[in-house]
């Protein structure tokens, strides 16, 4: 398989993902500049994957698969026992479906793509930070106070997905302090060897600036 990311981009869960299954040496790695879209080799990610946008990951068919939810979900489903995703079927499995899409639309969308964007007007920007962000975080950190992880079956790739959030909201500016629960849940994510040698490589590339 080949992941084609953007360091401390949402890429970063499905990275968490692969270390967890214990496939991340059997995967290439190819860095896409944000600002560009282009490859380490010069080339046009949009060539790649038309919507421009990480992870994408390269099938070993050839195929391309793209769009955060749909990734973790094939990287969990390549090693069942890794319990990374409820059984297809399954009701558990329709609540991570559940989650991964309050993360993407709720979360990383609303949230942190607003604040992020160098286009988004400010007023759109301030708005996310006061309004949008302590409304979804509140739900979350609800969530949460309930139990360890996103579902109660335990951890999954849910979680790796909200780490990526919550390690970009400092830099968006957002203020976690309100709700000591995130602060918690993050430090428990990041006790999990994947998460930490994910982060600590992804943050070594983004400081490089490479």
């Amino acid at each position: 398989m080949e992941l084609y990311f953007v360091p401390l981009a949402c890429s970063l869960a499905t990275r968490i993902a692969l270390y967890e299954i214990g496939a991340g040496e059997a995967t290439r790695f190819h860095q896409v500049k944000l600002s560009t879209k282009l490859l380490p080799d010069g080339s046009d990610y949009y060539a790649v994957n038309p919507k421009g946008q990480v992870p994408a990951l390269r099938l070993d068919d050839g195929s391309l698969l793209t769009e955060g939810a749909a990734v973790l979900q094939y990287v969990a489903d390549l090693k069942p026992t890794a319990k990374l995703a409820p059984p297809a079927g399954t009701a558990d499995r329709y609540k991570l479906q559940s989650a991964l899409n309050f993360i993407a639309t709720e979360l990383h969308k609303l949230i942190l793509a607003q604040i992020l964007d160098p286009t988004t007007p400010q007023e759109a920007k301030q708005h996310a930070r006061e309004v949008f962000a302590p409304m979804k975080l509140a739900l979350l950190a609800r969530e949460l106070e309930a139990r360890d992880y996103m579902l109660e079956s335990g951890y999954s790739v849910a979680d790796a997905y909200v780490f990526f959030v919550l390690t970009l909201c400092p830099i968006a500016g957002v203020d976690l302090a309100p709700w000591p629960v995130l602060k918690t849940y993050y430090e428990r994510l990041m006790a999990r060897p994947a998460v930490a040698r994910a982060f600590g490589e992804e943050l070594a590339l983004a400081r490089a600036g490479v």
